[in-house]
């Protein structure tokens, strides 16, 4: 499993994980499904769907990236939408597995993460992190 340096382990001064410590070896990966983004939504959750957005952003831009260590719930609130597989067939099940933001629908639903005057995210330490 491809350990993403450099990416958050979590939002900052919350519990929202975005990558996990190791790969689950006896049960295998855990499936992205795609998850329903309800306008009910409480807030702290749309800030996390918009953090971790923001994380994608400026670890990969617009390049492929492989899924690695990054965590498959917080993953589900976007594929299909503003992620997208980079590869057919793409296996959910893989922490092998090719995906790409979807600018255009990223910046549609993320606005200020892509505005030109949006301010640099300040990740903060995350001792989370055993680099």
């Amino acid at each position: 499993m491809l350990k993403h340096r450099g990416f958050p382990g979590r939002m900052p001064g919350t519990d929202f994980q975005f990558t996990i410590r190791r790969a689950n070896v006896k049960e295998g990966p855990t499936k992205i499904i795609r998850r329903e983004r309800f306008k009910d939504r409480k807030y702290a959750d749309r800030m996390a769907d918009q953090a971790f957005m923001a994380a994608l952003w400026s670890c990969f831009g617009e390049d492929v990236f492989e899924r690695g260590n990054l965590d498959a719930g917080r993953l589900s609130w976007l594929i299909g939408r503003e992620v997208v597989p980079a590869e057919d067939p793409f296996d959910p099940a893989s922490y092998e597995a090719l995906l790409r933001i979807d600018v255009a629908r990223a910046q549609a639903a993320f606005p200020q993460v892509f505005a030109p005057d949006a301010p640099a995210f300040d990740w903060g330490d995350d001792e989370d992190d055993p680099a």
